[in-house]
Parts: C-alpha cells; structure tokens; sequence
C-alpha cells in the first residue's frame, strides 16, 4: 500500500509505503460527555502502515494498493495549462488524452482536494464502494484492488457518460 498526502491544491506533502494498512479513528482524541462516555468523535486517524504508525488529521489522503494506476498523475506531466480550453472540462480532457488506459474501463472515479482541485482518477470494470469507521473516510474496490480516501471529494461516474 502506498499513503499519499496533499494540500488543499492537490500538491503533494508527503508518500509512504508499506505491506500493509490499518486505518481507524484515534479514540484517545474523542471528548467525552457529562457522565464521561465517550461521544466517538475524533477526526484524527490513527493508521498502522506495515510496521508503523501515523497520526493523522487534516490534509487530504489517498492510500492505494500496489496494482491501482492514477491516470491523473500521469496527465499532470503531460498536460499544456495554457492550450487546454476552459470549455472542456479536465476529466474529459485527460480521458482523451489518455484513451488506452480508460477503453473498455466501465467506471472512472475522479478524487478532489478539499477545495475541488482534482488531485486523482483512477479506472475500472468494477467499484465498490463501502463505508469505513474511520472519520471522513471511504473505501473503493477497483477491480479487486483497495483505495482508501479521507477529506477528499471524490465522484464515480460511468466511463460512458465522459465521452
């Protein structure tokens, strides 16, 4: 698994790997009530990434199994700011720009920053999407591999509705 970290504007803060990942909500951070039961309300996560641990809160992460391409990262490297047409939309642009790695894809998931800057897309046949008990969190299955994703905005639309 690989663990990546980004600002508001999608730049990158940090990326670790490891074997394995444990993602949860940090309890020793919840507040409590008057009779001193906890209200399970911490928005720090506590994750466990093969032998190690981070806390974490705030900034936008995506956590993505060895296997997952971003296409997006790759449009980042490849893409011209001042000849792309504002009246394209960016999705639509990088699905043309990159046509190989979304043909025959069913469902193409688009992750933003908290302020709506994309920041990745990935493609598949099948996605499945299941809540997680961590704060803020979400969990997809890309055909069969798994993508973790907190304080992001995210959409999966049906590959043939971006053409």
């Amino acid at each position: 698994m690989t663990v990546r970290t980004y600002d508001e504007n999608s730049q990158l803060i940090d990326q670790m790997s490891g074997k394995s990942l444990s993602i949860s909500r940090n309890e020793e951070f919840d507040s409590v009530d008057a009779e001193g039961n906890s209200k399970e309300d911490s928005s720090v996560l506590k994750i466990t990434l093969g032998k190690y641990e981070i806390d974490h809160v705030g900034s936008s992460l995506i956590a993505e199994e060895k296997g997952l391409k971003d296409v997006f990262a790759q449009y980042q490297k490849t893409a011209d700011v001042e000849e792309n047409s504002h009246s394209v939309p960016v999705l639509n642009r990088m699905i043309s720009a990159f046509k190989n790695d979304f043909t025959g894809k069913k469902k193409v998931i688009l992750i933003r920053s908290q302020n709506g800057t994309p920041l990745a897309a990935y493609a598949g046949d099948r996605v499945s999407l299941d809540k997680s008990d961590a704060p803020k969190t979400s969990e997809l299955l890309i055909d069969g591999k798994r993508l973790v994703i907190y304080r992001c905005d995210y959409t999966i639309y049906d590959r043939e509705l971006l053409e």
